[in-house]
């Protein structure tokens, strides 16, 4: 799955356009290399985002097609 649709899916950012921005802004990284919005990314890989002075890091745990809000936790676990 790409990384901005990944991003957008589980909700960590709220809009695809804003994750690509951010991604296109070398603010996100995956397993510790600057990503692209169109980055694949599958269970197991280590997402890193720098909000301003915040970071946050998570950890892929799924990558289904579609998702609903409730179960968007699930994709993901922060570390």
């Amino acid at each position: 799955m790409r990384l901005d649709k990944f991003l957008k899916l589980s909700r960590i950012i709220k809009r695809r356009t804003v994750a690509n921005e951010a991604c296109s802004a070398g603010r996100i990284k995956v397993n510790d290399k600057v990503a692209k919005p169109s980055a694949n990314v599958k269970p197991g890989d280590i997402i890193e985002i720098e909000f301003g002075n915040k970071r946050v890091i998570a950890e892929v745990v799924s990558t289904p097609e579609i998702v609903k809000k409730e179960d968007t936790e699930k994709m993901y676990r922060y570390l």
